[in-house]
């Protein structure tokens, strides 16, 4: 009989725990040693999270705000810019910067955008398509179109409060008050002379951001901006948009290259009207160029002719070497000095001092001026400012150049009384003629008013030139010049009674002077009764037979001072009137 085995279920782990290292019993330091490590470094951690949340948690929470603590810096509203009676010059508009997240935008969105923003398609498109996050659009977006963007509800597109100046007297103010660049600041006129009191100062935001940027809480209290300063200008805007009208209409007229105009208040020199042609539209950056910004009235100098004359008369008068009624021959209406001839414009022959203004004698003012010490004349001129810089806040103000008296020749001691050989802006020009409006004091050109539309403050309440029976007396010859017989009978003002003194340069063109090329000037003053205006006009080169001052620039003056006269409500006082 055979005999079975019995069955054995089979175990495939046996071999394995069979195995003599695990049959082998574990040393006991080595469990403790395991159990031990285990349990420092839990005791490690437990420590470090203890050293952080408790021992030292203001640290690392200082630290942690500093990844999402920002500085948000607000920005100050620019000063407004205001005339002497509140109107405005220059204002900061509310506008707005338009930014963009590409990866938002639908592309159903960017032609609409596109039309809104007056941005071209294809600038739009590569600006979108670029690998920025968050691109700018355009700034110095106008609140409407910012509203009629906000209407169209389109996703990815985010607004931030911005601001534009504006300027509402367009080009007519425009050398006077400037304008500022994109970035608000002042590049030309008062904006920049008073740049740093218009731009004010910036204030501060410290915020917390979340991880999505936006504000969750304030760190500290806000610190508010400061809004730039109001300037107040001594400008009267209804008189400089008459000034500026009156030269563009001569300047078309005449087909001439240029012009000025610059209306002082006799009685302390202040600037009413500061006009200049060619001119620009500050509101259009994009059209500016070099020659519409020249500030011609304080920057460009010239010779100013027969202009100057008053101011040799009254040397001579002060002196004693003349009085009014004084005669000078100035027969047969040329004059030798050394190999140089001078000429009149025709043979006056005998003539009196005043009736030598009156009629505009280079030869009687050359004869004058040889019979003073060269230094005299040097030195009054000085004393009227010319050849010294204006104390003036405005960029670029010119001083004009008048040479040492100790290099004058005969011939050019001659020459500057009547306005060659020297040269002068067309602002020297009228704080020269301020001397002769009152009692022999001379007011200096000011263009800023304090804070509260008043006068500033100056040390400088002008200074004595001439006597007061002189200055009548010269007041007395620009009158004649105008009148009856005189060279500036065109500058006539209806109702009111005038004086001035004409002027007509010949330009220079490289070392010699042009045969038909001119300069055509008046300065003048009304009422005469009390003078309360004084008006200068320069036209550069006018062209067509009309050349002369006085029928140049001397309607420019009539229009001018009459119209600001009513403007200020001065009565007339003209014989019959």
């Amino acid at each position: 009989m055979i005999q079975k085995k019995k069955s054995q279920s089979h175990d495939p782990y046996a071999p394995v725990a069979k195995h003599p290292l695990l049959a082998a019993r574990l040393p006991m330091w080595r469990s403790k040693f395991i159990v031990l490590l285990v349990f420092g470094a839990f005791a490690s951690l437990a420590g470090r999270a203890f050293w952080v949340q408790v021992v030292n948690q203001d640290f690392y929470v200082d630290q942690g705000q500093k990844r999402y603590q920002r500085t948000i810096e607000l920005d100050a509203t620019r000063g407004r810019i205001v005339d002497r009676n509140g109107s405005m010059l220059a204002v900061s508009l509310a506008t707005y910067e338009i930014w963009a997240s590409p990866k938002l935008i639908d592309e159903a969105a960017v032609a609409p955008l596109s039309k809104l923003l007056d941005l071209p398609l294809a600038e739009l498109r590569r600006r979108l398509n670029g690998d920025k996050t968050f691109v700018l659009l355009k700034r110095q977006v106008d609140a409407e179109t910012a509203g009629h963007l906000s209407k169209l509800g389109l996703a990815g597109i985010t607004q931030i409060a911005d601001s534009k100046r504006f300027y509402p007297e367009g080009e007519s103010a425009a050398h006077v008050v400037g304008f500022t660049d994109i970035e608000d600041n002042g590049q030309e006129g008062v904006e920049l002379a008073a740049n740093e009191q218009l731009l004010g100062v910036p204030g501060q935001r410290e915020v917390i951001r979340d991880r999505l940027g936006r504000v969750v809480s304030e760190t500290r209290p806000l610190v508010p901006a400061q809004n730039g300063d109001t300037i107040h200008l001594t400008i009267d805007r209804r008189i400089q948009q008459l000034a500026y009208a009156q030269l563009k209409e001569a300047i078309a007229k005449h087909h001439a290259e240029a012009g000025s105009v610059v209306v002082l208040d006799a009685r302390n020199g202040e600037i009413l009207a500061l006009a200049n042609y060619p001119s620009f539209d500050p509101n259009d950056r994009a059209r500016l160029t070099g020659r519409q910004l020249r500030n011609r009235a304080v920057v460009d100098t010239f010779e100013p002719g027969s202009t100057i004359k008053p101011v040799v008369v009254a040397l001579s008068i002060d002196e004693g070497k003349v009085r009014p009624q004084s005669m000078i021959d100035t027969a047969p209406g040329w004059y030798k000095i050394g190999p140089a001839v001078i000429h009149d414009t025709s043979n006056h022959g005998v003539m009196t001092v005043a009736e030598a203004v009156q009629k505009s004698s280079n030869i009687a003012l050359a004869k004058l001026a040889l019979n003073l010490p060269a230094e005299k004349i040097w030195t009054k001129y000085q004393e009227y400012g010319l050849g010294l810089r204006p104390e003036l806040t405005f960029p670029g103000v010119a001083s004009g150049k008048v040479r040492p008296y100790k290099r004058w020749r005969p011939i050019e001691q001659a020459t500057m009384a009547y306005g060659y050989g020297l040269s002068t802006s067309l602002l020297q020009m009228a704080q020269v003629y301020t001397a002769y409006a009152g009692d022999g004091t001379m007011h200096r050109a000011s263009l800023l008013r304090n804070g509260a539309g008043a006068a500033a403050p100056s040390d400088d309440k002008g200074h004595a030139v001439t006597t007061p029976a002189t200055a009548r007396a010269i007041r007395s010859m620009l009158e004649m010049a105008t009148g009856v017989g005189g060279t500036g009978r065109a500058a006539t003002v209806e109702g009111y009674r005038i004086g001035g003194k004409t002027g007509t340069a010949r330009k220079q063109v490289g070392a010699t002077y042009a045969k038909n090329r001119y300069r055509a000037l008046f300065v003048g003053m009304a009422p005469m009764s009390d003078p309360r205006l004084i008006v200068a006009v320069m036209i550069d080169d006018p062209a067509g037979k009309a050349f002369y001052g006085g029928t140049v620039a001397g309607p420019v003056f009539s229009g001018v001072t009459g119209g600001a006269l009513q403007l200020l409500g001065v009565p007339p006082d003209a014989p019959g009137t």
